[in-house]
């Protein structure tokens, strides 16, 4: 049997706005991914935490609140810490063009802004798992 993709999807800092983050958690579930959603309010540690206990290949961010240029750092410095870079961390949310440059240049995956098509992020993890894992 094939394994299924394993995605965590977190919500963190105090950004109370999950609608996006749970539309491509469902849209990632209805493609055969298994998907695990934290809700609201989490911190990186936490979410790293959870990442690493449930053996995840990626984790997707969802920042609306402009704290991407902390977080995402911190998520990748944690992983980096506990010797996970193998898992994929990308996101999406209210990100300047710039910011998401920089941040793939920290080594943080594909960033998908307002309007994106949730095929694109799909298709995307797919691509990376078939890279990655297989």
């Amino acid at each position: 049997m094939e394994r299924k993709i394993k995605v965590l999807v977190a919500k963190p800092g105090l950004d109370g706005h999950d609608r996006g983050a749970k539309v491509i958690a469902s849209a990632l579930s209805d493609a055969g991914m298994e998907v695990i959603y934290t809700g609201l309010h989490q911190t990186p540690e936490k979410i790293v935490k959870t990442a690493i206990d449930e053996d995840v290949d990626a984790v997707g961010l969802s920042i609306l609140s402009g704290a991407h240029m902390t977080i995402f750092p911190k998520v990748l410095k944690l992983l980096k810490e506990n010797k996970r870079e193998d898992i994929l961390l990308f996101g999406g949310g209210i990100i300047p063009k710039e910011d998401m440059e920089e941040l793939e240049k920290m080594g943080v995956g594909k960033l998908f802004g307002p309007g994106s098509q949730t095929k694109e992020v799909i298709d995307y993890l797919r691509d990376w798992f078939e890279k990655n894992r297989k």
